[in-house]
């Protein structure tokens, strides 16, 4: 059984009132791996238990299921594509950045990158290898993304009846009046909140390739993060937060572009965090930040200098990310200079030349608590 055809299901069952969000349609293909697919009631059951939240639904869905697959006889299906756990997690990838297209356009999507071959193809393409239309097809998926940050609890307390600390200020408030004579302890928790997202991208010349992709990513984060802090360096940094805050991407884009003089120049990685540490660090980095350092690593400035510029911006923020797009190559090795002065001080090292990187790079950051 295809992806796709569980892709469709799901479609039929939200069209027809069924809460199927993208995660659902991930879990039936979870759930179908399961269950014999040769028979057809396991197969409504394992779809059902997934879809179905409350016994008027059951009717609903048996309708759809009977003609969705018309009663077929699916003794020849042995299984659901034969995908592997990472070809499984770019399916979902895949199938919540399609969510929020519409119409024919979402059609065509999943129809081109539903199967598991062809997620696969395109998300282990190389952004550098991609032409003009497979570019903004990478950049609407990436434009389009699904995710949740995870949340933290702030030092900040909000009224919770199951809270662990009494609210004494609002006991004693609810004390006065006609129900002051039976007081109820109030009680207080802390607030949950999102950890801020601060990007620094390399925009010189080795990264043109890439950093476009990167800035694409850190425009999309702006709709599910709070606060997002975007900065991009070549031989000098320049703080591009206001050019994203565009709501089109390719006006975004643009606006930065035009705002940062040295696009496509050298790469001093050290002058660029010196200047974040003395201008920008205690501006932004409120809050426990999460930081991503897009860069390939070369550097043409002082090693001495780039390492104790990391090391102070590394006590600033609560994590560390650095994503270097040559990470995913078969035989690289960080052994250039700015690589091995920056590495004692990164949380995470991971690629990012790819979709299927920049979906580790997601995961990582909904892990994040």
């Amino acid at each position: 059984m295809a992806v796709a055809a569980v892709v469709q299901f799901g479609r039929l069952l939200r069209e027809r009132g069924l809460s199927v969000v993208p995660d659902t349609t991930v879990d039936m293909v979870s759930a179908l791996r399961m269950v014999d697919l040769a028979r057809s009631d396991d197969v409504r059951s394992a779809l059902k238990a997934v879809t179905v939240v409350n016994p008027q639904q059951a009717v609903l869905f048996d309708e759809c299921f009977d003609a969705f697959f018309g009663g077929a006889d699916m003794s020849g299906v042995d299984e659901v594509d034969d995908m592997d756990d990472q070809a499984l997690r770019m399916d979902s990838w895949t199938i919540r950045s399609t969510a929020n297209l519409e119409g024919e356009q979402a059609e065509e999507e999943v129809s081109d990158q539903v199967g598991a071959s062809a997620i696969q193809r395109f998300a282990n393409r190389d952004f550098s290898e991609l032409d003009d239309r497979e570019l903004e097809r990478a950049r609407r998926l990436v434009a389009n993304m699904l995710w949740q940050p995870s949340a933290v609890k702030s030092r900040r307390w909000t009224p919770d009846s199951g809270g662990r600390r009494p609210d004494m200020r609002r006991t004693l408030r609810q004390s006065v009046g006609p129900r002051g004579d039976l007081m109820q302890l109030a009680m207080s928790d802390r607030r949950f909140r999102r950890r801020p997202l601060i990007v620094i991208a390399d925009v010189s010349g080795s990264m043109e390739a890439y950093a476009e992709m990167m800035l694409t990513f850190a425009h999309a984060a702006r709709a599910k993060v709070q606060r997002v802090e975007t900065f991009a360096f070549s031989t000098h940094l320049t703080r591009i937060t206001w050019e994203l805050s565009r709501r089109s991407v390719r006006a975004a884009l643009t606006k930065a572009a035009e705002a940062v003089n040295d696009w496509s120049g050298g790469t001093k990685i050290g002058e660029a965090l010196q200047m974040f540490n003395r201008d920008w660090s205690r501006r932004v980095c409120r809050g426990g930040p999460v930081l991503l350092i897009v860069s390939d690593g070369w550097d043409c400035g002082d090693p001495a200098l780039l390492r104790q510029e990391m090391a102070r911006l590394a006590r600033s923020v609560h994590r560390v990310v650095w994503l270097n797009p040559l990470a995913g190559r078969p035989g690289y090795a960080p052994e250039t200079r700015g690589m091995q002065a920056v590495l004692p001080y990164v949380d995470d090292f991971l690629p990012s030349a790819n979709l299927r990187h920049l979906s580790e790079v997601v995961d990582l950051l909904e892990s994040i608590g």
